[in-house]
């Protein structure tokens, strides 16, 4: 089982990447995100649970919900983080969406959640003109809140024992980012 532990161990990575290419996630890039979505520091950071088939990322990718858009980072070739942009399904909330994001174990720390973030937001800001973008985080999650903060968003409240998580329930912040 996996730990913060584990994950707080590794050794610091290289320095900011400035050639990542964000596109449009497709069926065929399947493969990729099930490996990336089954990366233990990026699925202790997300309500995924473990072993994600490419058969059941597939079927997601071929079948996104309405309004939905799902954007893929790469670097040299390789699939190093995804983000999600999902509009809410009430009319009356047509104004917000929410977010969920994650970014390779190798690559965290050095730009590619925030090169992330611009595009989704860029969507959210000048092709949706959505006024309320949402998510919730981990609370012991810092780099991604300081990441969240830095592209707007404010703690809006603290959900107790939200989910659980390495054989225990953990708390999480909701977060938004209204549009001004």
């Amino acid at each position: 089982m996996n730990s913060q532990q584990d994950i707080d161990e590794k050794p610091p990575r290289a320095g900011r990447l400035e050639d990542v290419e964000i596109r449009a996630a497709s069926p065929n890039d399947a493969e990729a995100i099930a490996a990336l979505h089954n990366l233990p520091g990026y699925r202790y950071g997300t309500l995924r649970t473990p072993f994600h088939t490419v058969a059941e990322i597939r079927r997601y990718l071929e079948s996104p919900s309405a309004g939905a858009y799902r954007l893929m980072a790469e670097h040299d070739g390789r699939t190093i983080g995804d983000i999600g942009l999902s509009p809410a399904g009430n009319p009356r909330r047509r104004h917000a969406a929410t977010i969920g994001m994650g970014v390779h174990d190798e690559f965290a720390g050095r730009g590619v959640g925030s090169a992330l973030m611009k595009a989704v937001l860029d969507i959210a800001d000048n092709w949706l003109d959505l006024h309320r973008v949402e998510l919730t985080v981990f609370t012991d999650n810092e780099a991604a809140i300081r990441l969240y903060e830095r592209h707007g968003f404010v703690t809006e409240g603290c959900l107790k024992q939200f989910a659980f998580r390495d054989g225990r329930y953990v708390d999480a912040l909701t977060m938004a980012r209204l549009k001004s």
